[in-house]
Formats: structure tokens, sequence, C-alpha cells
């Protein structure tokens, strides 16, 4: 299935030259929405999953129906003050500043083999940040999935050495 047909590209969205890959159109159709969540399915099997981690809000939509698919559960990464008991953090530069991920402190366990998940890579900072709080907690990160990448941000290159699904490439 050709999935890029199923995402709308915006173009000066969310500010003008940016041309916004927008998912929900591929979400909003089942069929599509179900044969991607497949295609990271059967990617996570053959990495041995134990837990899939997302960063808000889009790795979750994407994490969520692989860890029910798996039979795995799913732990949240989140942003600062949204998490209700105690946490592990990492702050990580963003274009303009900085920004602060934080992941329960027991959502892993360690030596669990993680697949870590989210709609975009596009700089890798977040996952990156997301990568390290795994670490912090003992997990193994086995795999990295996206539906998309933006290869012109070179986000691939702060995830060297890890192992990385991308469904399409923009």
């Amino acid at each position: 299935m050709d999935l890029k047909k199923y995402i709308t590209i915006v173009p000066d969205f969310p500010k003008p030259g940016i041309m916004f890959k927008d998912i929900t159109t591929l979400m909003d159709k089942g069929e599509a929405y179900k044969y991607a969540t497949d295609q990271i399915v059967e990617y996570a099997r053959k990495k041995k999953i134990d837990i899939v981690v997302g960063p808000e809000a889009r790795g979750f939509i994407i994490g969520c129906p692989v860890a029910y698919a798996l039979g795995v559960g799913f732990a949240p990464v989140r942003k600062e003050g949204k998490l209700p008991r105690e946490v592990v953090r990492v702050e990580y530069g963003l274009e303009y500043g900085k920004d602060v991920l934080t992941m329960h402190k027991d959502a892993i366990k360690p030596g669990q083999r993680v697949l870590i998940t989210d709609d975009l890579l596009a700089t890798g900072g977040t996952i990156r940040a997301t990568i390290q709080l795994v670490e912090q907690l003992g997990g193994i990160v086995a795999g990295i999935a996206f539906l998309i990448e933006l290869t012109e941000l070179g986000g691939r290159k702060k995830l060297e050495g890890y192992d990385i699904l991308t469904l399409m490439q923009f």
C-alpha cells in the first residue's frame, strides 16, 4: 500500500514556508491506519519488544495500537508537570530554547526491550531525549519506528547506532 497517498501536505502551516505532513488523513482511513500499524507491529515482533514508549501526543497515536497488537504495555513520555508520580527527566534543546520530557520512574524495568514510536522523525531531538529517559531506567532501545521521516532535516544522524524503521520518507 502506498501510504504517501494518505498524507495531506498543508502549505504554510504552522508558519510560512513549512509544508506540514498531516497524518490525520491516514488515521481516518481505517485500512491505511491498520496497514501502517501492522507494519510497525511486524517490525516490533522481530525485535522481541517488552514495552512500547511514545512521546506525547502523536507518539501515543502510533504506539498504543502497536502495544495493543503485541499484547505489551505502553509507557508515555510527557512534558514536565503532566505525570502524577515520581519521574525521571531530561532537558533537551529546541530550535529556540529548551524543553523537558519526563517518564514515570517505574515505567521501564532494567533490561526490558523497548520500541520507541512517533509519527515523524524530523530533527531527532525529541526521540533522542526519549532514548535518554529509557536508558536512564535501564531499558534497551531495541528499535524506533516512525510513520514519516523528513530526510532533509537529518534527524537520523542524532539516532546513529539505533535500529530505525520509517514507513515513508519525504
